[in-house]
């Protein structure tokens, strides 16, 4: 199995802290206490070399600072290490630089752009000052505005998150937030279902029955309306969650991972996946912050974990990942691995039952199939 340079390269940088921890958040996140940010910018600079010495010279398509908050991170540190990237890599032409922020990070924005940032995803979530309390965001729907239109100014791209089936969200309520969302002039949507994860204070609180979430039907109800809208507005999904105003402005950080693509992750909890001598490997780095740095003072690299990937993991990879672009994926990506056709009998089944579009050479989901992904692709992968 060798790198493919068309399913992208990428570069994935974790900065850990937030200024204040989301309650439906159970990412690799620590709050943010008054710190030297210098300490743990050099350790992503060593990983970043210990990965340039095993993946030999590419070409980078997207670089993307995620999180936590890296809107945190002093402009000149973000430039030092998009340089550090560019001086082991290089970048390709027309490379994607995405930086994940917070609104009250507006400030910020200047910087950020001219240290080399051409795509902002700034987490907006709500533009209801209730809904953002509830959240548990530090901003309220006025700064959020004012950020979305510094964005604009300041970045060749922007996407704006949000997030739906609140509880006691009625249709009406969401169908009046998109309709403003759509009027913020965005090149790029990202809406969310608020799910309830293991570990979060949200599980905590719907534990002890502080209050109820959204049912699955009013979910889906949600959904659907949601990709009508959009689709009529000039933002078609292109993918589950993501829409964006034409091919120019879906993330390409994004289709990396869902074309199965190569990246190379550092920061604290950063997964990565890379094609290396023949074979296709995945780690993850060490979750805490001091054990990431302390590993890689002993070791040069960051690695947790890592595992070598079968022939079976990576076509299993494949099919979710690709599934979830409404453009779906090539069969061949599929049978090029299992060296067998993909069974007739099977796609036929879901495609009876409204779910799956299937051709000789090409397979995609159908809006319902998208409603019940996880389920249709769990039922494929039986058939590998």
């Amino acid at each position: 199995m060798e790198f493919e340079p068309e399913r992208g390269f990428g570069i994935y940088l974790h900065w850990p802290y937030c200024a204040k921890i989301c309650p439906y958040c159970d990412f690799n996140v620590y709050a943010a206490k008054s710190r030297d940010t210098a300490p743990l910018v050099s350790a992503l600079r060593h990983d970043l070399t210990h990965w340039r010495k095993l993946t030999g010279p590419r070409q980078v398509d997207s670089i993307f600072f995620g999180g936590g908050t890296p809107s945190l991170l002093p402009p000149a540190q973000i430039s030092e290490l998009i340089a550090h990237i560019k001086s082991h890599w290089g970048l390709a032409e027309g490379a994607e630089i995405t930086l994940e922020a917070n609104p009250d990070d507006m400030s910020r924005f200047e910087g950020a752009a001219d240290a080399g940032v051409t795509r902002l995803s700034l987490g907006v979530q709500s533009l209801q000052d209730d809904e953002l309390r509830f959240l548990g965001r530090n901003h309220d729907a006025g700064l959020a505005r004012k950020a979305i239109e510094e964005a604009r100014r300041r970045f060749a791209s922007l996407s704006v998150d949000f997030i739906y089936a609140l509880p006691e969200q009625t249709i009406e309520d969401w169908l009046r937030a998109l309709d403003e969302a759509l009027l913020l002039d965005a090149d790029h949507l990202s809406l969310y279902e608020l799910t309830i994860e293991p570990g979060a204070a949200f599980a905590r609180a719907v534990a002890r029955k502080n209050w109820t979430p959204a049912d699955e039907d009013m979910a889906a109800d949600l959904y659907e309306l949601t990709q009508a809208k959009t689709d009529a507005a000039g933002y078609p999904a292109y993918e589950i969650s993501n829409h964006a105003r034409g091919a120019a402005h879906q993330s390409r950080h994004n289709r990396i991972y869902w074309r199965s693509g190569d990246w190379v992750g550092v920061g604290p909890g950063a997964h990565g996946r890379l094609t290396i001598d023949g074979a296709r490997r995945g780690y993850v780095a060490q979750k805490r912050p001091g054990d990431y740095q302390d590993q890689i003072s002993a070791h040069g690299n960051g690695i947790a974990e890592t595992e070598q990937l079968s022939i079976k993991d990576v076509a299993v990879e494949r099919l979710i990942m690709g599934l979830r672009m409404s453009e779906g994926l090539a069969r061949s990506d599929i049978e090029s691995l299992t060296g067998q056709r993909m069974p007739a009998a099977d796609l036929d089944r879901l495609g009876d039952e409204g779910l799956l579009v299937a051709t000789q050479d090409h397979i995609h989901l159908t809006a319902q199939g998208r409603l019940l992904a996880d389920h249709v692709a769990a039922r494929l992968i039986d058939t590998l």
